[in-house]
């Protein structure tokens, strides 16, 4: 049973996409980008400061929807600048304290509200 996802933690959707989505055992989270959703600011300044908000939005919405962090088995990463991949590399990897999900990263030449990195996964429930 498909079952769509909407929470404040996380920032409302731009377009006409959900938060998440809620398939059987298989959450697959929309792209979250590093909009605090309880300020309603914008957290760019930094990459490291955009990474850290990004995975909290997504730390949000998997716990929302009963989901951990070890359930996520594949994120996308996109990027404006690979040349802080190293930064946000440091960030992300201290995100997941076991085995870190497969995952791709790639740089693209603009974001929704010119961000500088958004991130999307799936997870699945054991």
């Amino acid at each position: 049973m498909k079952k769509a996802i909407s929470i404040d933690g996380a920032p409302a959707p731009i377009g006409p996409y959900s938060q998440a989505i809620l398939m059987d055992k298989t959450l697959y989270v929309s792209g979250q980008i590093p909009l605090n959703p309880f300020t309603g600011l914008m957290v760019n300044d930094t990459i490291e400061e955009a990474t850290t908000q990004v995975l909290e939005n997504i730390q949000n919405l998997l716990s929302a929807s009963g989901f951990e962090k070890s359930d996520i088995v594949k994120c996308s990463i996109f990027m404006k600048d690979m040349n802080e991949f190293a930064q946000m590399n440091a960030i992300y990897g201290s995100f997941f304290d076991a085995i870190p999900p497969a995952r791709e990263t790639v740089q693209v030449a603009k974001l929704p509200m010119d961000v500088r990195i958004e991130i999307s996964c799936i997870a699945i429930k054991n």
